[in-house]
């Protein structure tokens, strides 16, 4: 949790969206249905009208701020709330002013233009209830506790990790750098916009295993197989997205916007329990550019990819599998 140095709001704003419209390059606007944004995923996904030609998109929005934020012996003026579209990715950052719904309320709304050359994935949404405190303007009295995510690219509103799975032979590929893990099943690249696995084609029976939809044991093996991928995976991605944060000047990390952002949010209860994320981002980064703690925290991480990879349930369901025709091949 942060410390603030003057009065503010002790809960957050609660964020909103109401509509998504496109406006193709005909000029002409095309209404997405409700289906476009997801409350409960707290995401919106451009690409679901399939448009090709979408210039921009006019994303409504409508804040409720905490209470509090109009009572007449608050410590700050001159409130204003804003929406903040940020992409980690291509350095931009816009923003929108929304209005006041009613005098001496505190629900605000508006809208959001998102051009689409500005953003090649997902961008991160917050909106910010700002004033003037202590006679300094532009301070933030409150904000959303968690962002919403606008995908510009994808067909449905899912907020979880995406990932690129891809069939290669890693003796033969392209791409060079293959070659040098010929012998592994695959390989996690979390270099790229959207983390890419790569199946080593050239392990025998690898890809019929993963493609095996049968109900008997090959399933169960197929399922083990995929539990030990996803955790490889989540391991992965942790540590790509923990390896490349930007730090404020005054040396604290600044939780990423992409899908890095995403991985941080949703392993570090598990791997530092019991305190708020952007405190626990703060002690993994401290560990992990300090002198110690960094080889004692790889339990945690790894446990927090075998909890998100669901392993001991597909290790379990394998057991029950294997004693029951050990007992049917008793009879």
């Amino acid at each position: 949790m942060k410390i603030y140095p003057y009065k503010r709001l002790n809960r957050p704003v609660v964020l909103r969206v109401t509509s998504v419209s496109l406006k193709l390059a005909d000029g002409t606007r095309d209404q997405l249905e409700t289906t476009a944004y997801s409350t409960q995923q707290q995401t919106v996904a451009l690409g679901i009208a399939g448009h090709t030609d979408w210039v921009s998109a006019r994303v409504g929005l409508s804040a409720t701020l905490p209470p509090g934020a109009n009572a007449p012996d608050a410590a700050w003026s001159d409130l204003k709330v804003l929406a903040v579209l940020t992409d980690g990715e291509t350095n931009v950052r816009t923003s929108a002013p929304l209005t006041r719904d009613a005098e001496d309320g505190r629900d605000w709304s508006g809208f959001l233009e998102v051009f689409r050359d500005d953003h090649m994935g997902r961008a991160s949404l917050a909106v910010y209830a700002v004033g003037t405190v202590d006679e300094v303007r532009g301070r933030s009295i409150a904000e959303t506790d968690r962002s919403w995510i606008v995908d510009t690219v994808s067909d449905e509103p899912v907020r979880g990790l995406q990932l690129d799975v891809q069939k290669a032979s890693f003796k033969k590929s392209a791409r060079e750098w293959l070659q040098a893990y010929a012998d592994a099943p695959w390989i996690v690249d979390t270099s790229t916009r959207v983390p890419t696995v790569f199946v080593n084609t050239d392990v025998e029976g690898v890809m019929g295993l993963l493609d095996s939809n049968g109900s008997g044991v090959d399933t169960k093996v197929r399922d083990l197989l995929v539990a030990q991928m996803a955790t490889d995976v989540w391991t992965a991605v942790f540590h790509g997205a923990i390896g490349d944060l930007e730090v404020e000047p005054g040396g604290g990390p600044v939780f990423p916007t992409d899908w890095q952002g995403e991985v941080l949010r949703e392993m570090l209860p598990d791997v530092i329990p019991g305190v708020h994320v952007e405190e626990a981002l703060r002690q993994v980064h401290r560990r992990r550019t300090g002198e110690s703690g960094w080889v004692e925290l790889q339990t945690r991480i790894h446990y927090a990819a075998v909890r998100r990879a669901d392993a001991s349930k597909a290790l379990a369901y394998a057991i029950r599998s294997l004693e029951q025709m050990n007992r049917e091949s008793e009879t």
